[in-house]
């Protein structure tokens, strides 16, 4: 039977050899000449066998100086599969979606953890100018281009004393800004078109952002905000000066990703968190004829059980009053069954707070927490510490680096905590997107706060069974994790644990009042 030719697609960032020189032959001995040396390391990564993983492609290239990314770029076309992350197709540069048009290539397209596609395929399409950069650059700048920047400063500047406040969306962009950048992207052109060797990086990440805000505009609508945020107290309204960021952000990709999924023969998108469906139809594009097949899933009941702590509010307000009780139920439930469990919170300053007032609480159970802007090192020693014969409870961001896409089967991991609902904050931007979803499909504050917020618990609690013989228990910290409309979103195979008695909610102590609907405060999350 005929064997398929394998290859691997991966960032340019990461593939790069040379990260401190220009990608061009002026700059990097990888690319200088890279055409004249291709065909033989071409032809040696099709000899080398069918599976061009990312180090076989390395090997090779470095064997004949060639870059090891663009190597992996020619061989699509003698590949019959391609692994490789959504922007490889989905996004507005995409170069599988660019080759499969120009050679007219019928191609079935795999989505794997489809659930990510959205919030993906938003910043794909979303793009974003600060005028720091544009600040620092015009110091450096050439005097050509450095006349253009002035314009576009100037532009800026009478948009920021226009703004009446520290965030404001708007209907379209002005006339004035688009059309400086326009004239400075291309100033800068063409001075780099004069001046090849030209090295200077915030040159080139400016151009690059601008082309990039440019091409998006080209594509302004509906589905798509233009808002600027003030960097306070820097920046202030109805002032010129300080730092302020544009955003062409999107908010819908519907319109975007329906003609990637139009090009292709087909597409099968999967995931254990696809619900509801009508949810992922809209904001994605699926065609209305879309199929869908809801596989039983291979765990029962049994093997997990679920208890909801009705006690509790982790309401943004009620927060603080939250935190004893959270603490004690995790605590209560290692001195039953000691082993490997996770703890998921809202937010840093959230987790941070539960964290400290656990380990000062019981200074002798074993913990270990999630931090800002984490290593990758520091990663993997976070999951190192669930082992087989391992005690102990690592504290987590919902929604980041350890709610989903880590395997810990068997002891490794015996149960997790879910402290929040994982609703977005009710910010100024998520309001607009609200409105704006609001208006194209209704029902805007569940297609912006509630599904996103329960597929990310779902994602969460699925770390705890990962075989067929795993057993584990999650506690979900919040009484609204017992409303109807929550519940529905759980997958059918959960079975949560009737209430027990009654409790006051948060602590004995504090008597809070009743707080019956599932929104969060209009303030904050």
């Amino acid at each position: 039977a005929p064997r398929l030719r394998t290859v691997e697609l991966v960032a340019r960032d990461k593939a790069c050899e040379h990260p401190d020189k220009a990608c061009h032959g002026e700059s990097c001995p990888l690319a200088n000449g890279f055409y004249d040396r291709l065909p033989a390391a071409r032809q040696a990564a099709l000899d080398s066998g069918l599976l061009l993983d990312q180090p076989a492609l390395r090997a090779v290239a470095l064997e004949h100086a060639v870059c090891p990314y663009y190597l992996g770029q020619e061989l699509v076309r003698w590949a019959d599969v391609v692994v490789g992350d959504y922007n490889h197709y989905f996004d507005l540069n995409a170069i599988l979606h660019a080759l499969l048009l120009a050679n007219e290539w019928k191609v079935g397209v795999l989505v794997d953890e489809a659930h990510n596609l959205l919030e993906r395929a938003r910043r794909m399409y979303t793009a974003e100018l600060d005028r720091s950069a544009l600040q620092a650059l015009r110091r450096s700048a050439p005097a050509p281009v450095a006349k253009a920047l002035d314009r576009l400063g100037r532009c800026w500047s009478k948009q920021q004393r226009e703004q009446s406040g520290p965030y404001c969306a708007y209907a379209t962009v002005p006339a004035c800004f688009s059309s400086a950048l326009r004239q400075a992207s291309s100033a800068i052109a063409d001075h780099l078109a004069e001046n090849p060797a030209d090295s200077d990086n915030a040159l080139l990440d400016f151009h690059f952002d601008a082309l990039h805000f440019l091409k998006v505009l080209d594509l302004f609508g509906a589905h798509t905000l233009f808002d600027i945020t003030l960097d306070l107290p820097r920046a202030r309204p109805g002032k010129a000066g300080g730092n302020s960021v544009l955003c062409l952000r999107n908010v819908i990709p519907a319109p975007h990703l329906r003609q990637r999924f139009a090009a292709a023969r087909s597409t099968v998108l999967f995931s254990a968190t696809l619900t509801p469906l009508h949810f992922h139809r809209d904001t994605l594009g699926l065609p209305a004829d879309t199929a869908s097949l809801d596989v039983e899933s291979p765990f029962a009941a049994e093997q997990l059980t679920i208890r909801v702590a009705r006690h509790v509010s982790t309401r943004y307000r009620d927060r603080a009053d939250s935190l004893g009780a959270v603490v004690d139920l995790i605590a209560r439930q290692f001195a039953q069954a000691p082993g490997n469990y996770l703890a998921f919170f809202s937010s840093f300053d959230y987790l941070d707070k539960a964290a400290a007032l656990f380990d000062a609480q019981h200074p002798t159970l074993p913990m270990w927490a999630q931090s800002r802007a984490m290593s990758a090192p520091d990663r993997d020693a976070f999951l190192a510490r669930f082992t087989d014969e391992g005690r102990g409870i690592g504290f987590a961001v919902l929604g980041g680096l350890f709610g989903e896409a880590i395997d810990l089967p068997g002891s490794r991991l015996i149960g997790a905590f879910v402290a929040t609902l994982g609703l977005p904050p009710p910010d100024a931007v998520n309001e607009h997107m609200r409105r704006r979803i609001d208006a194209t499909f209704g029902d805007g504050y569940a297609y912006t706060y509630l599904y996103p917020g329960i597929q990310k618990v779902v994602q969460a609690v699925g770390r705890v069974i990962r075989t067929d013989t795993d057993a584990g228990i999650v506690h979900l910290l919040d009484d609204r994790f017992d409303r109807p409309d929550v519940r529905k979103l759980f997958p059918r195979w959960w079975k949560v644990e009737p209430a027990s008695r009654p409790e006051a909610r948060n602590s004995a102590k504090t008597r809070l009042r009743p707080l019956p609907d599932i929104r969060p405060d209009p303030a904050f999350p």
